[in-house]
């Protein structure tokens, strides 16, 4: 059943709650949410298994125990490991917020979690979605949770360039790029994609860190080159990036990650992890969260926005 707008629309013809009015909406709460958040980092890369969600989980958890207030939002809509990773069970509840807003999982009193895998019955379902209720997934991840005040929002990425990092590239505009890859040259081939990909959509590039580089024999402890190393740091200065470090492999990542207590973050006394502390020290250095945090100033009330009444989408 159609019905006009109030007389402050100037409009007869708009249908209020209509599909455009319902975006626009949408889009007011995804601007007021992303107001409250200082830095947002997507994590991505061009090739999968280069350790991307490892990285993403120690760079949220090692920020939080920084003492900064962290969101960690995986959009790996196929493969969400990030609850797995982080021995998070349970599904996500608890009573709205006084705006509608879902509480989103917390990790501890810093980090908040926010991933598909957390609201599901059965976690080994598939998800089998094409683009466009991908899209709309990640918008309400952004929209309908209740992120509050974060000096950091994380987020997970597929490999690749496709939907996910498309939307997040669209919807998040400051959004700032942390690649990651290994030394091999398929893996530095595929991640040019992703650089060029970042220009493409002019997103900004944080900055390029090597995972896998070299191994740490757990007999010896010294550094054994089984997958090479630089080759990151090379792309890095090709492309006039900045080198965050390398990581080296260390059995213990993988098992730490299995058992779902990441160990980059752990502060056990490793090569490994004062490699990570190094790299991450670099992240706070070129995102530094000092100050306040600048809060949205758009209305909530009328879905056009804080420029005035718009016959063509307003839903007040």
């Amino acid at each position: 059943m159609e019905k006009s707008c109030g007389s402050s629309c100037g409009s007869k013809k708009q249908t209020c709650g209509s599909a455009d009015a319902a975006v626009a909406q949408q889009n007011v709460a995804i601007d007021q949410s992303l107001g409250r958040i200082r830095h947002k980092i997507l994590v991505m890369s061009g090739k999968g298994g280069v350790g991307k969600s490892t990285v993403s989980v120690n760079v949220a958890i090692g920020l939080a125990k920084k003492g900064y207030k962290v969101g960690l939002m995986d959009v790996d809509l196929h493969g969400p490991d990030i609850v797995r990773m982080l021995n998070m069970h349970g599904r996500m509840e608890g009573e709205l917020t006084k705006d509608g807003k879902m509480p989103p999982m917390r990790y501890n009193e810093n980090l908040k979690v926010m991933s598909l895998e957390s609201m599901m019955e059965n976690r080994d379902e598939p998800i089998i979605w094409r683009g466009p209720l991908k899209n709309q997934a990640i918008r309400q991840f952004i929209a309908d949770v209740a992120w509050g005040d974060l000096d950091y929002l994380v987020i997970d990425a597929p490999p690749g360039t496709g939907d996910e990092p498309m939307t997040v590239a669209h919807t998040i505009k400051d959004a700032k790029a942390l690649v990651v890859t290994t030394p091999q040259q398929v893996a530095l081939a595929d991640v040019r994609k992703s650089i060029n990909f970042c220009k493409h959509v002019k997103m900004a590039i944080l900055g390029l860190v090597e995972n896998m580089s070299g191994f740490i024999c757990p007999h010896c402890n010294k550094t054994v080159e089984i997958f090479k190393t630089g080759g990151g740091e090379q792309l890095a200065r090709e492309f006039g990036l900045k080198f965050l470090g390398r990581i080296p492999v260390d059995p213990k990542v993988v098992t730490a990650g299995d058992d779902g207590t990441p160990y980059l973050s752990s502060g056990a006394a490793s090569q490994t992890t004062a490699a990570f502390e190094a790299m991450l020290a670099r992240v706070e250095e070129e995102l530094p969260a000092k100050g306040s945090i600048p809060l949205a100033t758009v209305s909530s009330g009328c879905a056009c926005g804080p420029g005035g009444c718009d016959p063509q989408k307003c839903n007040c």
